[in-house]
């Protein structure tokens, strides 16, 4: 069990929540890194207290500096100061939720430093999964899941003795908003639209990802790179309860579920605890008033991210890394008005065509495939 936590992304919907179950668990927070959100990151250093707080850039730690001018605490900056973070001697384990692709070197850091790290940057294993793995193995660091559905596999594959006895990996998936829809309706759907959810309260990229199910698309490629299976094993079914989090198929026919209410504090807290179990702030699922739960296939051509994922994950090398990097700076421009939802998968599509492949790469090749993917998507504005 974690006794000492860096929190990478602190004042995100996950950081936010992972602080919440550290307060109840007693854990220490000796770091904290954040965006530009001073304000927030000022309410965490005066309740934790850490040693260590990291913006992203010197402006917001100039804030945050003159905002915690009264506390003995260090203040810093940039990627520098987040690879500081993430490789803190005092912590043993490292909550990585900052978003996107930087939160790939951070999370090597805490790889080579042999940390715990509770894994919440899907990015990370998605761009360089397979050099990430390699190194965890090499360090003798323990990467757990903390994303709802590959926490879920991860319970799940407690029940069998190893990857030859897994038939398939069924991620669920909630559908997001627009679960239904037709591409003639999905043509002129708007951002608001896009961020309304319907069970999951989460930061506007990943809600983003939710509604053209890129997220999802994600999630397979993560799930390859953590336990080592193809991507014929990896499927998805639209569950729009968000009760059943993911289930194991085994070889002889048998079925594991892991169901839960849709909170996040939950996988949270399995992460920090493991492989102990603790009670939890989140409610107990009711099964009587829960409702049916339902299952039903994706439709992949009203959402065609989810196919553009596979492919990435079929072609190997650096296509994940530029369906990654193409689908962020997407997304960032639909979140700015600048882009149609079906821009998005129009981007990446381009940039899987356009981005030379690379195999067996090295995170210079990695990172630079996502330099490319993104001057892709802003080339064709």
């Amino acid at each position: 069990m974690s006794k000492s936590i860096s929190v990478l992304g602190s004042t995100g919907s996950i950081g936010r929540q992972t602080l919440d179950v550290a307060a109840r668990l007693g854990l220490s927070v000796p770091v904290m890194a954040a965006g530009h959100n001073a304000r927030r990151m000022e309410e965490q250093c005066r309740q934790f207290r850490p040693r260590l707080a990291v913006m992203a850039d010197e402006a917001a730690a100039g804030d945050l500096r003159a905002r915690i001018a009264d506390l003995d605490v260090r203040v810093a900056w940039g990627p520098e100061g987040l690879l500081e973070a993430a490789s803190w001697p005092e912590a043993d384990t490292v909550v990585t939720a900052v978003v996107g692709t930087v939160g790939l070197r951070p999370t090597l850091a805490a790889v080579a430093a042999g940390k715990r790290i509770a894994l919440a940057n899907k990015e990370t294993l998605v761009c360089a999964g397979e050099l990430v793995m390699a190194e965890a193995r090499r360090c003798g660091a323990e990467i757990l899941p903390v994303d709802s559905e590959h926490s879920a596999i991860f319970q799940c594959l407690r029940g069998g003795r190893g990857p030859e006895e897994v038939r398939r990996l069924i991620l669920t998936a909630s559908g997001g908003p627009f679960f239904g829809m037709k591409p003639a309706q999905l043509h002129t759907v708007t951002r608001e639209e896009a961020l309304r959810h319907p069970n999951w309260t989460m930061g506007p990229k990943i809600t983003v990802d939710c509604a053209t199910m890129m997220n999802k698309g994600l999630e397979v490629i993560e799930a390859m790179r953590l336990y080592g299976l193809p991507l014929e094993q990896v499927d998805v079914v639209i569950h729009r309860q968000s009760i059943v989090h993911s289930l194991v198929e085994f070889v002889d026919g048998a079925v594991l579920a892991q169901l839960g209410t849709p909170d996040m504090r939950l996988p949270i807290q399995l992460a920090l605890t493991y492989p102990a179990r603790q009670p939890s702030p989140a409610p107990a699922l009711d099964l009587l008033a829960c409702g049916p739960l339902t299952f039903d296939a994706p439709d992949q051509e009203a959402f065609p991210c989810l196919a553009l994922a596979r492919e990435a994950a079929r072609r190997g090398g650096t296509a994940c890394a530029a369906l990654n990097g193409a689908n962020e700076a997407a997304v960032g421009l639909f979140l700015d008005g600048k882009l149609g939802f079906y821009g998005i998968s129009d981007a990446v599509a381009r940039a899987l065509d356009t981005v030379p492949l690379a195999r067996d790469p090295s995170l210079e090749e990695i990172l630079a495939a996502d330099r490319a993917a993104r001057e892709c998507v802003y080339s064709h504005l």
